[in-house]
């Protein structure tokens, strides 16, 4: 057997499709329209730099409600306004496809519940190695809590979520040493929502995936996070869809367990009749994720 019970690359191949009856090309072409919706229907200031490089950069879309306005004129250097909690979301594409600008959709829901969102880009596969991929992510956060006063946001109310290998990064965020690494509190993440991640890279060495990914035996290993401590004490959420590949809902249960395992709420669902790419949809305003993600932040706006 190549991983677990699967003995070819094509049974391996055929359980991580997350394009099972999906059209790619209509997928795209939908969620490109409404983030391009979305940039004029709120308060963006765009491809904010995190690092040095072109592709670490994020969208900071504004927080409406009581906090209108305020985050923007911080972010651009106007008068003082009240800080509001911080989302940031990590898009998929395998760590090889995509980027910030097709993602934009996501924060209708959250920004309109008072929540300025960050929708991270990072550099992709094999342009960087694996490593590189988790580093900009776990950079991007850093930035975000180093620089909350500019931004108009607190940096004790940050959450963070993630779709496919977004996931994969959020929970590579709950497995880094903060305090040690980078000086700051292992605590600055207040929640985290993993939307179908994959927590064991592996299935993916012996994949179509991997003359984009070139993983080590190594980056199997440092960067499952199955394999790694978590580090940061915060909430998690997990979800799958019913209608994907029952190996992430597998992998789902199987990092649930890790985390059960070192004393870490968690709670894991199941969403049937969702398929890998209609669990966006719970993004929408009033939808399970904005619900989720506004529980991590009960203080609301600080007053």
């Amino acid at each position: 057997m190549l991983y677990r019970d699967l003995a070819t690359q094509e049974a391996i191949d055929r359980a991580y499709d997350p394009m099972r009856g999906r059209d790619p090309a209509v997928l795209l072409a939908d969620w490109h329209d409404r983030s391009a919706a979305s940039r004029q229907r709120h308060r963006v200031t765009r491809d904010l730099p995190y690092g040095p490089t072109l592709a670490e950069c994020l969208d900071l879309y504004h927080a409406e409600g009581r906090g209108e306005g305020r985050a923007e004129e911080r972010a651009e250097g106007g008068e003082e306004g009240k800080p509001v909690p911080c989302h940031l979301f990590f898009h998929g594409g395998y760590w090889r496809s995509l980027s910030h600008k097709e993602f934009g959709f996501v924060v209708d829901g959250l920004v309109a519940s008072g929540i300025t969102v960050a929708v991270v880009n990072y550099a992709l596969c094999p342009a960087v190695a694996f490593g590189e991929v988790v580093r900009q992510a776990r950079a991007a956060l850093a930035w975000v809590y180093q620089h909350a006063g500019a931004l108009g946001v607190d940096p004790r109310q940050i959450s963070v979520s993630g779709h496919s290998a977004g996931g994969h990064l959020c929970a590579m965020l709950l497995a880094t040493d903060w305090e040690g690494d980078y000086g700051l509190p292992d605590d600055l993440i207040k929640g985290t929502l993993c939307v179908s991640g994959l927590y064991d890279l592996g299935p993916f060495p012996w994949s179509w995936l991997q003359p984009k990914l070139q993983l080590t035996g190594r980056d199997v290993s440092d960067y499952s996070p199955v394999r790694q401590p978590c580090r940061a004490p915060a909430g998690v959420q997990l979800v799958a869809g019913g209608e994907e590949s029952s190996e992430f809902a597998r992998q789902m249960q199987a990092y649930a367990k890790h985390l059960r395992g070192q004393g870490i709420g968690v709670e894991s669902a199941v969403l049937e009749g969702d398929d890998h790419f209609s669990l966006l949809e719970h993004y929408r305003p009033g939808g399970r994720f904005v619900e989720g993600i506004t529980a991590f932040h009960p203080q609301g706006y600080r007053r």
